[in-house]
Formats: structure tokens, sequence, C-alpha cells
């Protein structure tokens, strides 16, 4: 780790995960010297995945944290899943990283190389210009300043590079894209297809598309996956995308990648003289020195709210709200997916049937409503998909009620009944009110401010959401399950893990943070390329959009760089 401070760097990307691994890997491409500053502790690929091949009995306890551990994560297990021991070790320690919550908000984490790319859910679906469109159609925030025509060659380069397994369903609302062989549904899956196709002209169930490899396309160090669903603990095939295991090494390859772990990023260095940030300042947190790296280029990928947050410590006499922030929209604008909201029921029949291995993905009925025409809905705005999956009942509750003996080993070899769940996920409108702020009463460790969040659901996804549950029922009705049950368990902002939208992008400077090429409208050699640039959610995982946007940022600042902009 040779990094020197004095040393000049052609480009600086904070953060690690699914957007600062596609940043490194595209800005080392394109011949920058390249400096990749995380917060947190290495993570090398397949020797820090301590858990990825244990077994349920290779765990104490089940696998069950204990009260001392639970303790350490009492934010982080709002999700349910640090509850595990065979993953928590990749979610942070909520009393080394403390937040406020003026309302409830469950902001999940991992400090560490790779960041939540270790962990996120591989579902990969392409925006349309529905999506893209929204806002100026219906009059709310702000326009997006592109198109789906802007960013789909962009999803087309990423799919392609990071493996997206999925099927052909030619919907205007869910564009196609560059895709591996779609991973096979079950016998009940296809039954419960046939049913929807029989019963709805408006809506289809497809496989979910996901960042998995499948088939013979050869990935360099990756292979297929091995449908053993283990992914949260870090996939030694590499047969998931994620930064460590493809766009960090592939940077590092060039030889023009310098990777800095245990380094928080705090500010961004505003120069006055020439009108561009000349760097950044960071707490070794192994150290506690400070320093400050100088460079051409900075890219803030530490994700949604922390780049946010160094944006608005990176305050000077130009900037007193923080780098950026004329418009005063830094930090406002938070948004997420509510959830949590569906219905499941049991299936009769197929009972000489069953499946093989352990299918990482499920299968998804992508939106249907608020399309025009007879989808339009009086009552809410934009949409919602559901995600969801068939199976058979698991012996692992009767095991309590057998003990060991003879009965338990006929109960074992026994599958019970098939069983359907969906669940919705819904796009959350861009509230100015949904906030975070700074708490410079409260500090952390480095003696840094604390964030205090301030955001909620309001009418319009309230009013989805009993759409939401009703269609679930209805659908599962229609597809010929018996008893079946809907649920809504709303929680709050954050639990969808896809927070966005904090310093979002515009075509004004005066109510945006950045522009079209995700530049700081005012300080434009500094990109935010993670979902802090997002000015609305659509309804789908938001990954794959955040790494479209991330290449074309970087080749947009290559160019500029090759251009003879940004000499600080």
């Amino acid at each position: 780790m040779n990094t020197q401070p004095e040393e000049m760097y052609d480009a600086i990307v904070v953060g690690t995960g699914i957007s600062g691994g596609w940043a490194a890997k595209e800005l080392c491409e394109a011949g920058l010297k390249t400096l990749v500053l995380e917060r947190g502790r290495m993570v090398k690929h397949i020797e820090d995945y301590p858990t990825a091949n244990m077994d349920p009995w290779d765990f104490k306890f089940k696998g069950q944290q204990t009260r001392e551990e639970a303790a350490k994560q009492f934010k982080q297990a709002r999700t349910g899943y640090t509850t595990n021991k065979a993953h928590s070790h990749f979610f942070v320690n909520d009393l080394d990283h403390p937040y406020n919550e003026t309302r409830r908000f469950d902001w999940m984490r991992g400090y560490h190389v790779g960041g939540r790319s270790i962990m996120w859910g591989r579902q990969s679906y392409r925006w349309s210009d529905f999506d893209f469109e929204a806002n100026k159609k219906e009059g709310i925030a702000v326009d997006w300043p592109v198109r789906y025509k802007d960013i789909a060659p962009w999803y087309d380069k990423v799919e392609e590079y990071i493996g997206v397994s999925g099927s052909l369903d030619g919907l205007p609302q869910l564009p196609d894209g560059k895709f591996g062989p779609p991973m096979a549904m079950n016998c009940v899956e296809e039954e419960v297809k046939k049913n929807i196709a029989a019963n709805y002209k408006d809506r289809i169930m497809t496989i979910g598309r996901c960042a998995h490899i499948t088939g013979t396309k050869s990935f360099e160090g990756r292979s297929s996956c091995q449908y053993r669903n283990r992914c949260m603990r870090g996939c030694p095939f590499g047969a998931y995308f994620s930064s460590n295991s493809s766009t960090l090494p592939a940077a590092e390859k060039t030889g023009n990648m310098t990777i800095r772990p245990f380094s928080i990023v705090h500010e961004v260095v505003y120069d006055d003289k020439t009108g561009l940030a000349s760097g950044v300042k960071v707490i070794d947190t192994e150290t506690n020195e400070k320093l400050e790296f100088k460079s051409k280029v900075i890219f803030l990928c530490a994700s949604a709210i922390a780049t946010a947050s160094i944006l608005m410590q990176s305050k000077s006499d130009r900037f007193p709200n923080g780098l950026g922030n004329d418009s005063g929209e830094l930090g406002h604008n938070i948004m997420d997916h509510h959830f949590r909201v569906g219905a499941s029921g049991k299936f009769d029949g197929f009972d000489d049937k069953y499946y093989k291995g352990r299918r990482a993905n499920g299968v998804y009925i992508p939106r249907f409503r608020n399309l025009g025409g007879d989808t339009d809905m009086p009552n809410f705005k934009r949409g919602y998909g559901y995600q969801g999956g068939a199976s058979r009942g698991d012996w692992t509750e009767a095991v309590a009620e057998l003990g060991y003996g003879p009965e338990l080993k006929e109960a074992i070899g026994k599958p019970g009944g098939w069983t359907m769940g969906v669940t919705a996920f819904g796009e959350c409108l861009p509230y100015h009110d949904n906030k975070m702020t700074l708490d410079y009463d409260k500090k952390d460790k480095w003696g840094l401010p604390t964030i205090t969040f301030d955001a909620g659901w309001k009418e319009n996804e309230w009013e989805m959401r009993k759409d939401m549950k009703q269609q679930a029922v209805e659908m599962l009705t229609k597809a010929g399950f018996k008893d079946v049950q809907a649920y809504d368990s709303p929680g709050a902002p954050g639990l969808g893990i896809h927070e966005m939208g904090t310093a979002r992008m515009g075509r004004d400077p005066k109510t945006s943070v950045v522009n079209a090429n995700n530049q700081v409208h005012t300080v434009p050699n500094v990109y935010v390329t993670d979902g802090a640039f997002m000015a609305s959610a659509s309804c789908v995982n938001p990954s794959l959009t955040y790494m479209a946007f991330t290449a074309r940022a970087a080749a947009h600042a290559a160019e500029q760089l090759k251009n003879g902009k940004f000499s600080v």
C-alpha cells in the first residue's frame, strides 16, 4: 500500500462497492492512475469468505448470534440478515458506526472492500422511459436530464461484463438486455406463469433477471452458478457479480490502481482559484492519522448516504452549506422501495415433483400499473413489481416436535406440499422533506458528525400498498392456490437497502446537485455515481442502473482529462 499524500493521481474513487468497483475498472482501463479509498477492511476474493463452504452443522448454536454479538448489530438486525453468523460479519457494528433517527430509518451497511456488492440481492433490471419521463409528465420533483436511449448502450456494456441471466420478455416497461440463459422455473411456477397469462392481458410472470453467470460464455476468473444459494457469504466461484470477483481485479490488472483500505474520506477539498476540487481529506482508521490526497478527478461512490455526508462536510467560503449545494437539495429527497406486502398460498398437485439445487433467484411479475389506458390508477402514481417463488415445505418444523429417532428419519424423507409467495416492491416518490442532516454534537469515534434521518412513507405509498396486497391475493387465487393469505409489514425506509436521491441529478443547478454526466454542477471534476444521484426511484432494483451510469460517467471523465480539462 504505497500511497503518498504528496502524489498527484489522475483520479480518486471513494468506495469499492457496486459503483466504486466500476469506476475503478473504467478509469484504470482508460489509463488513469487511480487511488481507490475504502473506509473498511480489505476483503480479498475467495480467501476472505470464511463461511462460504460451511454447512449448518459447522456453526455453533445453529449459526445464531450470541446476545453479546447481537447487541453490536441491533440496527443491522432489522433486516433479519445479521442474526445468522454465516454472513453477519459483512455488516457493520452499530456501536462503532452510530446514526440517529428522527423517524425510523434502517441503514444497512458493509464497511469493507467490495461493500454491499458482496451481500446484494443481484436482481438486475433496466429502467425504461416510463421511469425517466415520469417526473416531467407528472410535475413531480425534477426532470431527469437523460432518457433510456442515452443509457441503453451502457446497460449493454454492464450486462455483458457482469453476466446477467434472464429471459427476453418484450415489455416496454422492462426493456430486454444482453442476457445469459435464464434459470429454470420449477413445475408449480410454470403452472402459475401459464395461469397468469390465461387470466390477465396486462401482466406476465417471468424468471428473475439476476447477475449470475449461466451458460457457456467465459468470464475471466469466474465460473457458472453452482446453485448453492450461499451468495451473501461471498461466492468463491465468482458466479455472481461482485466488485471483489470482477471489477476490482480488472482494475488491478491494469497496474493503474492503488487501493487503500481503512481510509475514511470525510471532505472534498475545493480550490477557489480553479473552481475545481483538488483532492480529499482522509482519516486512517488504524492510526487516526489525517491525510490529504490530490487528484484531477474525484468519483464519489461511497453510497447515497455516505456520499451526501462527505459533500455536506465539504464546506468552504464558496460552499458554506456543502460542496455543490447551491440548490439546497443536498441530503434531501431520500427514496427507497417500500415492500414486504403480498400474499402466499398452498398448491395442490405435483406431489411427485421436486426441484434440483437451491436456485439463488426467484420469479418476477413486472410492473403493470400506470402504464397508460386501463392500467392507470386514480389513487396513486407509479407502480410496483413482485418477486417470489414456489417451493415444497421443508422439514425443519418437524425436528423440534419429533426429536431423534425413526419418526424423524421418515419425516425428513417426505417433502411437504407446495407453497408460493409473492412480495411487492413499490416505487417511492421523491419528497424534499425526506432528508438526512449532520449532527455535530453527536460525533463518532473519529470525531466526525453522525447522520440523522428524517424520512417516511406518504399517502401515495400507502394507497399503492392497498393495491399491492389486493392484486397479490387475486393473482394467486386465480392461479389455483388454496388458503391464500395476505400480509403487509411496511417497515421503514432503508429496509429495502435501495436508499437513493440525496444529491439528485437534474438539468438546473438551482434545483439539483449533479448534471446529466453525474458531475457536480458547480464543481465539474467531482462525479457522483452511486445512489445519491437518482432523481426518482422506479420500482426495480437500482444497482444495474448505478453501474451503467458509472461506466458512462467514467468514460466522460477520461475524455475530459484527455482534452486537457480539470487542470488543478
